[in-house]
């Protein structure tokens, strides 16, 4: 088990539940970052009482120095106060939990470092996963799936670790709050409606991706980084109880499947107390009362994003670090009613077919093409209005 942790995103869904956790099993939080909740940060400081505490933001940084100067607590800010939080000499595991592309630089810092990885974070993997995996090798640094769907394959190939005998990876989607629709009856949805998840609790930003099924092809992308296994051998299929979090199908045909109630308290604290298993807060799934575990096939003519990430896989090493910025884009001027929902994807999909950048060699390279594909997919969107 994980003796001393340091939780990047701190104040988000997956890092409050970490630290419930962490408090249940008596881990030491050594570090906290956030981007700029600094209210809930100060009481977490307080709780938990680390050797830093880093917010994003310089002037939420500033306010919460004065606030917590009662404390022996370190609060430092910006960039390098993040990044100085996830290197810290005391911290065993980082658990990367902050939202979007943010949470690359800190992570990248962490492992440069020698420190394990929790990983919450997929657009580490999807924008720099062979710059953060060759890294991680050099490092002997471990990564640690947090996402549901890449736990549970990580728990299935405990024991089948040859890759030569794995088929194909299955993983499951719960289809969002739009499964059955037409693109007609996407058109005018709202960002509430969109919020609005059928089985778990996420953050705005993955919630809208879990509704336009863009989440899944990140994962997807993220999967071939984590397992080593061809994009061509990954699959995607809907299960809308959330009960199979995934699959994994062996040469000789034999399917398994780790299945629990729809939690992340399971694949954060698996992450964090691997390969030992303790008892977790949250009830046991009853088979009998699920009634039906239904599968269907995903419906690809209406939600594009899957088959739009493969291709970008297929490209150069730049073409996952442009659609992931324009997808965190379009997602914010969908949040902030700028744009259609309809229109996520018709933005990510003209990133990758016409904003063309040379290979990637540095995460100064992805931070550059970051920037580049937002101001430009802010500047197309207002044509869409």
């Amino acid at each position: 088990m994980k003796k001393n942790i340091c939780v990047l995103g701190s104040t988000g869904s997956i890092g409050t539940q970490t630290l419930e956790i962490a408090k249940n099993l008596g881990i030491k939080v050594s570090s906290l970052a956030v981007n700029q909740n600094i209210n809930l940060l100060e009481k977490q400081i307080r709780m938990f009482k680390p050797q830093i505490a880093a917010v994003f933001n310089q002037n939420q940084a500033l306010n919460l120095k004065k606030r917590v100067n009662d404390t022996f607590t370190k609060v430092v800010a910006g960039k390098e106060g993040v990044c100085e939080a996830a290197a810290i000499s005391s911290v065993e595991t980082v658990v990367s939990a902050m939202s979007g592309i943010s949470g690359l630089l800190p992570t990248v810092e962490a492992i440069k470092n020698g420190k394990n990885i929790a990983l919450a974070n997929k657009e580490t993997l999807v924008s720099g996963g062979s710059l953060v995996m060759k890294l991680a090798r050099e490092k002997n640094a471990d990564l640690f799936p947090v996402d549901s769907e890449h736990s549970a394959i990580f728990q299935c190939l405990q024991g089948n670790k040859d890759r030569k005998n794995i088929k194909r990876l299955i993983l499951t989607a719960s289809g969002g709050p739009f499964f059955g629709k037409n693109l007609s009856e996407l058109e005018n949805v709202s960002p509430e409606e969109a919020l609005k998840h059928p089985n778990w609790n996420m953050g705005k930003k993955i919630s809208i991706d879990s509704a336009t099924m863009m989440n899944k092809g990140l994962e997807i992308i993220e999967a071939t980084h984590l397992f080593e296994v061809p994009i061509e051998n990954i699959d995607v299929i809907i299960h809308r109880e959330s009960i199979v979090h995934s699959m994994v199908e062996f040469k000789d045909g034999s399917v398994l499947a780790q299945m629990a109630v729809p939690s992340m308290k399971i694949p954060i604290q698996y992450a964090l107390t691997y390969p030992q298993r303790i008892n977790c807060s949250i009830e046991s799934l009853s088979l009998t009362g699920c009634k039906n575990l239904s599968f269907f096939e995903p419906d690809y003519q209406v939600f594009k994003a899957m088959e739009i990430c493969k291709k970008a896989f297929k490209g150069n090493s730049s073409s996952c670090a442009v659609i992931n910025a324009a997808n965190e884009k379009a997602v914010e001027l969908f949040l902030n009613r700028e744009i259609r929902f309809t229109d996520i994807i018709k933005l990510v999909n003209y990133a990758l077919n016409n904003f063309k950048f040379s290979e990637i060699n540095s995460v100064e390279d992805i931070e550059i093409i970051d920037r580049k594909v937002r101001n430009e997919i802010h500047i197309i969107a207002k044509d869409l209005q």
